[in-house]
């Protein structure tokens, strides 16, 4: 597995560079590792993937003409931003993610082995213990990978690379809630009850776990938008 910088981007090798500083940003994008308003600057994340700036500006490029970054100055020390976004662009957000993200639970149930049930079990623990001690900077990572280790069994491609362009636009917002509401304890119940429902194969049981966490979501970071 690839390294991972002091600023959370995963560190890189020297080949097909414009890709992968593409999937290391976009990794910390959908990981929480921004936060809106976070200025990205070509020549730290440069300096810290061991690159070149102009993969970089290729990556950052790529990303604000998928609406994920919006364009910041010229020049080496350029770059982008996590853009702020308002109450009603994070409800369009959290509403096409509380209709797709069911789809992909759901199917998911059909295709889940007991080996792929205990990787997303130990990930749902590892929320929970990061949650108690506070360690709110890597919650919303372990967070990903819950999520998207259940979307993964659906087998369905073209489905998670919808879900995944709407995360990677809501992704750095999901911060805000983190000091006001305790993720472990605010949402862990339909975490766990997406769990236990994927354990019994009940499709219909995780894509409702899966909707209600995600419209408790929303309307708590709505509340704190506006």
């Amino acid at each position: 597995m690839p390294s991972v910088s002091k600023s959370g981007l995963k560190l890189i090798n020297k080949d097909t560079l414009w890709d992968k500083a593409y999937f290391s940003l976009k990794s910390a994008l959908l990981a929480g590792k921004f936060v809106p308003g976070e200025r990205i600057i070509l020549r730290k994340v440069a300096q810290d993937l061991g690159i070149s700036l102009t993969p970089v500006r290729d990556a950052i490029n790529r990303l604000a003409a998928e609406n994920v970054l919006e364009r910041g100055g010229v020049g080496q020390g350029g770059g982008a931003s996590v853009p702020l976004l308002n109450a009603n662009e994070f409800d369009q957000l959290m509403s096409i993610r509380s209709s797709l993200e069911p789809l992909a639970a759901e199917a998911a149930a059909k295709n889940a082995s007991r080996a792929e049930i205990v990787e997303i079990s130990k990930m749902l623990n590892r929320m929970k213990d990061l949650a108690e001690t506070g360690n709110l900077a890597s919650y919303l990572d372990a967070h990903y990978q819950f999520h998207f280790g259940i979307y993964k069994l659906a087998n369905q491609a073209i489905l998670l690379q919808a879900i995944e362009g709407a995360w990677l636009r809501c992704g750095p917002t999901l911060n805000l809630a983190l000091p006001a509401y305790n993720p472990g304890q605010k949402r862990h119940k339909h975490h766990l009850a997406a769990l236990n429902a994927l354990k019994k194969g009940d499709g219909v049981g995780v894509a409702q776990a899966i909707r209600a966490d995600i419209d408790s979501a929303r309307l708590d970071i709505c509340n704190l938008l506006d």
